[in-house]
């Protein structure tokens, strides 16, 4: 649809992803966003256009990914990716067609009546210092699998990513394999199976890998196993700014992030620390170097999943305080939203509509007056498909031409 009408010109777009920022009511029927004090952006709601995106389809719970490429401006049902590849890119990892990339949590299991069960999905929420020993003495230990070569990336916390490289091509539909995260305590890992012809010589692989990781992480008091999932081939995708006329960057801690950006082409941005402020500078020196700006701010999400409304509504307010930085930079577009609805009442993503600021000198405005859910629903944007978002963008930034006669 956008082909032939894309324009450049030299406007700045800031994109903010607040992840997981829709709720629900948590305390005296208000949402985490109703509750939080935020005067900056209830300034910006007023003379901005609000609204509210679906991720992927009404009712339908995204994941990152999904919720991600949505607001990028691709299609998430045509673009499929496993997490894997999001994890291994965000991490650095170099990711070819002979690849299998997978991404894992370190995870805390114990014996009960003979059998292996899950005790902690996440280890503890070891820390970052602690995953990269642990992940090094895999790398030490584990280099080759039946000639397929194995590379560990430490991540964030619990998180890491593997690549599994056979030494040819890969058929399509390698990579499904059955993820091995239960998804709850007290239950037993998944064995992973290759769920077809093509993907059975991946499973054979990855069965004798966590025998392997079992082993060598049988002595540690918290990160004693690992838990598979996210299976994924590398992916062709239409880059960014060969799709919309836009040179991208990614400012963004965690590395799943870091890949989905990688993955459409964003350049990514290194930068030392990782708070709001951290991200803000760098967002600073780079600033005359691109015309978009993806900006992710992820304990949002973080605190909705672990229920703790209040640790939310803490990330909301911090992220508020930082807003007079960035709009001293003088965007000519700057847009608030989030990649899904993370309700610390439900402790993990939802379906629900996503809260959408757009605020450029080309809006109605003066209809909302606050940054909320409820408020976004009064808002001149209504409720649209999240890939729709980036055209909105590009018109506002004035880089779209008149369709037609």
């Amino acid at each position: 649809m956008l082909e032939g009408l894309i324009r450049k010109n030299n406007s700045k777009i800031v994109f903010i992803v607040l992840d997981g920022i829709g709720g629900l009511p948590v305390r005296d029927g208000k949402t985490e966003l109703e509750i939080a004090n935020t005067p900056q952006m209830d300034a910006l709601a007023v003379k901005s256009a609000l609204g509210l995106h679906i991720p992927v389809d009404y009712g339908v719970t995204p994941g990152s990914g999904p919720g991600h490429l949505g607001i990028f401006g691709y299609s998430p049902l045509k673009h499929q990716i496993g997490r894997g590849i999001l994890e291994a890119l965000g991490l650095g990892l170099d990711v070819r067609d002979t690849d299998i990339a997978i991404r894992g949590n370190y995870a805390t299991v114990e014996r009960r009546e003979g059998k292996l069960v899950v005790k902690d999905r996440r280890a503890g929420r070891i820390s970052t210092e602690e995953n990269r020993r642990i992940t090094l003495k895999l790398s030490d230990s584990i280099g080759e699998i039946d000639g397929v070569k194995v590379f560990f990336s430490a991540g964030m916390e619990h998180r890491v990513a593997i690549v599994l490289r056979f030494p040819d091509d890969l058929p399509e539909e390698s990579d499904r394999i059955t993820d091995t995260d239960p998804q709850g305590e007290g239950l037993e890992p998944i064995t992973p199976k290759g769920m077809n012809k093509n993907s059975e010589r991946v499973g054979a692989v990855v069965r004798k890998l966590l025998d392997k990781v079992q082993d060598i992480l049988s002595d540690e008091p918290k990160a004693n196993y690992m838990l598979l999932r996210g299976f994924s081939q590398k992916p062709k995708m239409e880059s960014f700014e060969s799709r919309f006329g836009l040179k991208a960057c990614a400012i963004a801690v965690y590395p799943m992030y870091r890949g989905l950006a990688s993955l459409v082409g964003m350049e990514l941005i290194n930068f030392n620390g990782q708070t709001i402020k951290d991200q803000i500078e760098a967002l600073k020196r780079v600033w005359e170097d691109y015309d978009f700006f993806f900006l992710h701010v992820k304990k949002t999400d973080s605190y909705g999943e672990d229920g703790n409304y209040e640790g939310k509504i803490r990330m909301i307010e911090e992220f508020d305080r930082h807003i007079p930085e960035i709009m001293a930079l003088k965007p000519d577009v700057f847009v608030i939203t989030g990649d899904h609805s993370t309700p610390s009442i439900l402790r993990g993503h939802s379906w629900h509509p996503v809260p959408v600021l757009l605020h450029s000198p080309y809006v109605l405005g003066g209809i909302c007056k606050r940054f909320t859910e409820r408020e976004c629903l009064k808002g001149e944007l209504g409720i649209f498909q999240a890939e729709k978002l980036i055209n909105l963008i590009l018109a506002h930034s004035l880089r779209l031409a008149k369709f037609g006669a």
